[in-house]
């Protein structure tokens, strides 16, 4: 049972060792606890039977008792409920083999020397450990065959030369840019966009082994960072010829230490764009406006302010049915309408735009795309519910720009507003910084604060009661779905965030 856990952690961490012993650490008791008691269950079955009769027979009842309530446990963990369950990956399957070379070496040396019964014993208990060990064993492995699979990635890329590649990268608004850059590009050319939140290089990788086919005109892949190096890989593998910056903020700060490490993580998309290519930086007035300045290829500033260097918007208009504004290159113009919500959704629609155009797209083709944009899944998704209340879904991987933004248009909607969050994780030193100004927002915002996880979101009680934010209109809970017992008909309820089980408590 620990090991599956641990091999969940391990997944939900992608395989890093880092990410792996914090969740570990911030998780022991789940984490351990199992295989402890597994333990604990043989100890008193060896027991038992050793105080039945003195006979070697006893110890290896003992052990099959142990084993049998190992086997118990393992059954009754899969029937738990899980966010994001483990799946037997081929990896996960290479792991779950040397485990049990490890496991079988261990016990061997153990009964060597005359300690089976120790072996049998503790193994369970130090799984998650144990699991770590096979997993560094089967590094050197692992990493050849990823070789393989990027290289083998490469040799399809390299054999499509006239395959049109853009990078999309950023702190957030990745994933929702890539989306609509796929609706507003597939008004002119066949398009293969990397799904769901596929941003990793095995991710990438996956897909352009499987699904690019000769007759895609356009490939564009979201690339994702946690940790230095990541872009540069994915930049290796890819060969953009045009990037995409969506945004810079305090995302993964637990990895990257600091905003200057993201910054230069980020900006090694900028570094691999080719002179015949080009680069657009979202407008933000801030550090993608400076990464923008220091940029040497060809670079476009897409945003509300950006009149004479690209695209440029105008007349923006935003409210609970979706945005709407007014798109110009300086000659001609064009109203786009969308059912996408939040001002900085509007930001990674034009830089959307933006890319469609320097590709050759009109603006009347460009504004047809625009209107068939979707929300993305999870991303402030109006969702129908039913009893008269009003679910705004923006559960998935939350910041705390994303949130302020959920939070403004949570307050443009009528009736009693609820807001239910287990707030930010990945922040870093700066997390409970971030979680009382969430706090703050959220008292501002809403009428009713549902908190899940009592230690987690402690800095956020803190930061609704600076300011003055009613008592009893403040609930703490552990679990998500006790959140329904605090919503009635004609409510709005925002759920933001919605943390895995690697960080549940």
């Amino acid at each position: 049972m620990s090991c599956r856990v641990a091999l969940q952690y391990f997944q939900l961490e992608s395989y890093q060792f880092g990410g792996y012993f914090r969740t570990l650490q911030r998780n022991w008791l789940r984490a351990f606890l199992p295989g402890f008691a597994v333990a604990l269950w043989g100890c008193a079955a060896v027991t038992l039977c050793a105080s039945l009769a003195f006979a070697d027979w006893t110890l290896w009842m003992g052990l099959a008792i142990t084993l049998a309530g190992a086997v118990a446990a393992w059954v009754l963990q899969r029937r738990l409920p899980a966010k994001k369950p483990l799946v037997f990956t081929a990896r996960v399957k290479r792991l779950c083999l040397w485990l049990l070379a490890v496991c079988l070496g261990a016990s061997a040396a153990l009964a060597f020397g005359g300690r089976l019964l120790t072996a049998c014993l503790l193994l369970p208990a130090l799984a998650p450990l144990l699991l770590a060990a096979a997993a560094l064993a089967a590094l050197p492995l692992e990493k050849f065959v990823q070789h393989l699979y990027l290289r083998d990635a490469m040799k399809r890329l390299d054999a499509m030369p006239d395959l049109i590649k853009i990078g999309i990268t950023g702190s957030y608004g990745k994933t929702s840019a890539k989306f609509m850059l796929e609706a507003i590009l597939s008004e002119k050319y066949r398009v293969l966009v990397t799904p769901g939140s596929f941003n990793t290089s095995m991710g990438v990788t996956r897909v352009v082994r499987e699904r690019l086919c000769p007759d895609h005109q356009v490939f564009v892949a979201e690339m994702g960072a946690r940790h230095m190096g990541d872009i540069r890989l994915l930049c290796k593998l890819v060969r953009p010829r045009y990037g995409m910056l969506t945004s810079i903020g305090p995302q993964h700060l637990e990895t990257f230490r600091s905003q200057e490490n993201i910054c230069r993580e980020k900006f090694e998309l900028a570094r691999a764009i080719p002179e015949n290519g080009a680069m657009v930086f979202a407008d933000d007035g801030g550090l993608c406006a400076q990464l923008y300045e220091r940029a040497a290829c060809p670079k476009h500033l897409s945003g509300e302010h950006a009149a004479g260097l690209g695209l440029s918007a105008r007349d923006i208009e935003v409210g609970p049915w979706g945005s709407r504004f007014v798109l110009t290159d300086g000659k001609e113009s064009v109203t786009c309408q969308t059912r996408v919500l939040g001002a900085h959704n509007i930001s990674n629609l034009l830089l959307a735009c933006t890319m469609g155009w320097l590709l050759g797209m009109d603006l009347p083709s460009i504004a047809r795309g625009a209107a068939r944009v979707r929300p993305v899944e999870h991303r402030l998704e109006i969702l129908p519910s039913g009893g008269g209340v009003t679910v705004i879904d923006d559960a998935f991987n939350a910041n705390p720009v994303g949130a302020k933004a959920a939070l403004e248009i949570l307050r443009e909607f009528p009736g009693r507003r609820v807001v239910v969050t287990p707030g930010f994780v990945e922040l870093g030193a700066q997390e409970e910084a971030f979680q009382y100004a969430l706090g703050e927002q959220i008292a501002q915002c809403a009428d009713v604060a549902v908190l899940v996880g009592k230690r987690h979101t402690a800095p956020i009680a803190q930061g609704l009661r600076s300011k003055g934010f009613a008592e009893e209109n403040l609930h703490v809970i552990s679990d998500l779905a006790q959140s329904a017992q605090f919503i009635r008909p004609g409510d709005v309820v925002l759920y933001e965030n919605d943390l895995p089980d690697n960080y549940q408590e």
